[in-house]
């Protein structure tokens, strides 16, 4: 139906536990973010997130990492779309500055969610 996709560098500032890993809320965030794109791109209207039908964090999301996070719908009903959302590593942060880029990404988390848009008039 649609896919949309966004690149995002984790910073630093983000690291919450030890080993500089970002808790989970880090990509359902960013999950909210290409869902908002897709409702743009479907229904020129930025749509609410209704709820998570499933989540699973499948690896550690780290800062200095860089994440390719993807929103594909699924299912089209009247007001509500369906989208399979994948956070995946594509970069990984080693130490200080440096970073590597990953010859195969790293699924870190994926999800299944809802977003509803208004009635179209």
């Amino acid at each position: 139906m649609i896919t949309v996709t966004h690149r995002r560098y984790v910073p630093y500032s983000h690291a919450h536990y030890a080993g500089n890993l970002v808790d989970g809320a880090y990509s359902l965030g960013l999950f909210g973010d290409v869902a908002t794109e897709v409702c743009i791109q479907l229904d020129g209207d930025e749509g609410l997130f209704a709820s998570y039908s499933d989540v699973q964090f499948k690896a550690p999301v780290k800062a200095g990492d860089v994440l390719e996070v993807t929103a594909t719908v699924v299912h089209m009903g009247t007001r509500s779309r369906r989208i399979e959302f994948t956070s995946a590593v594509v970069c990984r942060g080693t130490d200080g500055s440096a970073a590597a880029v990953l010859a195969e990404p790293i699924v870190a988390v994926t999800a299944v969610g809802t977003v509803v848009v208004p009635p179209k008039p």
